[in-house]
């Protein structure tokens, strides 16, 4: 992609001016490096392959759809559930990867079992359930027939959509007015690609305001956001702010800002707006700077859980790989100097997830990939746990290595 440069509020990266001879070395090991990477991303790839082998021939049927393991046993859902489309999306994307046909069928089988979530009104994550799935499928195989059930989601998702709010509703339970989550972010791609298969700008014009609003009232002065604003149907004005699953409202919960710098970087793939990617750099740059930020990249479940002796400093290994899709993405977005940055920090977290610590040998933890996952502290669910959607994460971010060469 065409590298662009930008101007950040932060300035997260200062661009060197190298003489021509050492311009040619720098970019001749930067390009080793990318070389190493992807291989390193290609072994670890046949690795996880031989586990997720074992993933399928445990679990059969894809309307008993494995989400967790925590606690000694596996968790499932139905295709209802929000986090009912990674498992289909973790078997694209092993499919993409090594190009057999029996991924193939295995991705198609768990992906048509999702049909009829596209009417699905019980949740706004019908963009994770049917992009990760559908759209996966779509992307790999060009299969036409995926394109109106796709856009027919989305049409199911517009129907949360406030023109007066400027957003898409989030969660349909619970006493607030008007809830938007920060992960609601990564639902927009669905809306994009609506309005590319259907040049219908309605879906495009939904998914920047949605995005726009979401910046300028979920994020504080330092770029970290909160999980959750709730507005008023009236006035479209937030009417409260929390972290519902960080350790308190003025807490920075990992996952959600992983979701913000993952999603403001999807958004300008779409826009090519640079409010957007801007907004994407200095999320990382608050993520990357931040004092709690362990050595390994793996971040605590909320970067504040280490300043208080009552929290337990639980891991979340999903926040990482998610974390690392979302800078390999951003460095095809940035200049030289900048991009390397976010490729090593990728990199970094690539590595530790793929370190014993938190990659599963063969046979454990139900045959999911990836430990120390945490879903929700507060309520003590699915501690030191593992996720579906740590481990799809963890693949689309291998692949996304893999492919940079």
């Amino acid at each position: 992609m065409r590298k662009i440069i930008t101007k950040s509020a932060l300035a997260v990266a200062v661009l060197l001016v190298l003489p021509a001879c050492d311009a040619v070395e720098t970019n001749s090991k930067q390009e080793t490096l990318l070389n190493e990477d992807a291989m390193f991303c290609s072994a670890t790839l046949d690795k996880a392959q031989l586990q997720l082998d074992d993933f399928r021939k445990a679990y059969t049927n894809p309307n008993k759809i494995p989400t967790s393991f925590s606690d000694g046993k596996t968790n499932f859902i139905t295709p209802m559930g929000w986090t009912s489309g990674f498992v289909a999306g973790s078997f694209w994307y092993m499919y993409e990867h090594n190009q057999d046909k029996s991924w193939l069928n295995t991705a198609v089988e768990w992906t048509s079992a999702l049909e009829d979530m596209r009417f699905n009104r019980k949740t706004h994550d019908v963009g994770f359930i049917m992009n990760n799935s559908f759209g996966n499928g779509l992307r790999l195989t060009g299969d036409k027939s995926y394109t109106p059930i796709l856009v027919s989601t989305a049409q199911t998702l517009m129907e949360r959509y406030n023109p007066k709010i400027g957003a898409t509703f989030s969660w349909s339970w619970g006493v607030w007015e008007f809830p938007v989550i920060i992960d609601n972010m990564m639902n927009l791609e669905l809306l994009f690609n609506a309005y590319l298969a259907t040049g219908d700008k309605t879906y495009y014009d939904a998914a920047v305001s949605h995005a726009t609003v979401t910046m300028k009232h979920h994020f504080r002065d330092d770029f970290s956001s909160y999980h959750l604003v709730n507005y008023s149907r009236d006035t479209g004005l937030p009417l409260s702010k929390q972290t519902f699953q960080g350790i308190t409202d003025d807490s920075s919960w990992s996952r959600g800002q992983a979701w913000g710098a993952y999603g403001y970087t999807m958004v300008y793939r779409y826009t090519k707006d640079e409010k957007f990617l801007n907004h994407a750099r200095n999320i990382v740059n608050y993520i990357l700077t931040h004092k709690n930020m362990p050595e390994d990249l793996i971040p605590y479940f909320d970067y504040n859980a280490p300043d208080d002796p009552q929290i337990e400093d639980y891991k979340d290994s999903s926040a990482a790989s998610l974390l690392a899709s979302g800078l390999l993405e951003l460095a095809d977005y940035v200049e030289k100097e900048e991009a390397a940055r976010y490729r090593k920090a990728a990199m970094t977290m690539l590595r530790s997830l793929s370190s014993p610590e938190y990659l599963a040998e063969k046979g454990e933890i139900g045959h999911f990939l990836l430990k120390q996952a945490t879903g929700n502290y507060p309520a003590g669910k699915e501690l030191n746990a593992a996720l579906n959607y740590g481990d799809y994460y963890y693949l689309e971010a291998l692949n996304r290595c893999k492919n940079t060469i």
